[in-house]
């Protein structure tokens, strides 16, 4: 597939993961390389998900109640009981930091980033009952050029995700390409038009999908009376830079209080 590239990705080169791993398996490593994702099963306790959904709830449901009170009831490309994106959950959690830090997503980093890594982003992301709109195709690197652009977006479900309520797709394959040229519409941020190959991927409440900051991925209506709650944590070769969308400016992503570091030299931190 010939995709027009990013105007700041000049010289990308994707880097197969390779052994030997901590966590993942051949295949699985197989199916990073190939299509830029997989799924991996049942790694987080339910009551684990019940100490996060149990401090993330009242955050959304504050930044929903915000979002009813803007200007059309939405900000970007959230929107007011439809789908809304609660940030650095990381700094009001400490559920939530010990999470992101822990070994789960340290020995991810270590397998398909390398021995040095730090948090970039999380959020909760609520799609709510009856959202008819999908979140449009799209690269994580897409929306803020981060250089490495080969970050890590590990996408867990905190309730089970199927078709029926908006789980993640993703494009295989185009992660290889590097960050594509993105244009805007009103759901958000688009870089692709043939979407022929797509694959779903339906995950349960334990599973966590883990996909490049690559690989096209979107996430569907969610078409049931129930609320389908995702926590997305995101992680970046350290250092890291963010780019300035003109000119040639960068910012270290290196925010102690969000962005800390989960690895060094290969040692949990």
């Amino acid at each position: 597939m010939s995709l027009q590239q990013h105007e700041k990705n000049t010289d990308f080169v994707w880097r197969d993961t390779q052994g030997p791993f901590r966590i993942i398996t051949e295949s699985q490593a197989d199916t990073w390389n190939q299509d830029g994702g997989f799924l991996l099963e049942q790694v987080i306790p339910q009551s684990t998900l019940d100490e996060l959904i149990a401090d993330i709830d009242p955050m959304e449901a504050r930044t929903n109640e915000f979002l009813r009170t803007v200007k059309d009831k939405r900000q970007f490309i959230a929107r007011a009981d439809e789908i809304t994106f609660a940030l650095h959950v990381v700094k009001r959690s400490k559920v939530a930091r010990q999470f992101a830090k822990s070994e789960l997503f340290a020995d991810l980093c270590f397998d398909l980033l390398g021995p040095d890594c730090r948090l970039y982003w999380d959020q909760a992301v609520y799609k709510k009952p009856h959202c008819l709109e999908e979140f449009p195709w799209h690269q994580d690197n897409g929306y803020n050029f981060v250089a490495p652009q080969d970050y890590l977006t590990c996408w867990v479900p905190l309730v089970d995700t199927t078709v029926e309520n908006g789980c993640a797709w993703i494009m295989p394959g185009v992660h290889r390409q590097g960050t594509l040229s993105h244009w805007h519409t009103d759901l958000g941020y688009e870089c692709l038009t043939d979407t022929s190959g797509a694959k779903p991927i339906e995950a349960k409440a334990g599973d966590v999908v883990v996909f490049s900051s690559l690989t096209p991925h979107r996430t569907g209506p969610n078409h049931t009376e129930g609320e389908r709650k995702s926590y997305i944590l995101q992680y970046a070769h350290n250092p890291s830079v963010l780019l300035a969308k003109e000119g040639d400016d960068s910012t270290p992503q290196d925010d102690p209080d969000r962005q800390f570091t989960v690895l060094q030299a290969g040692q949990y931190v």
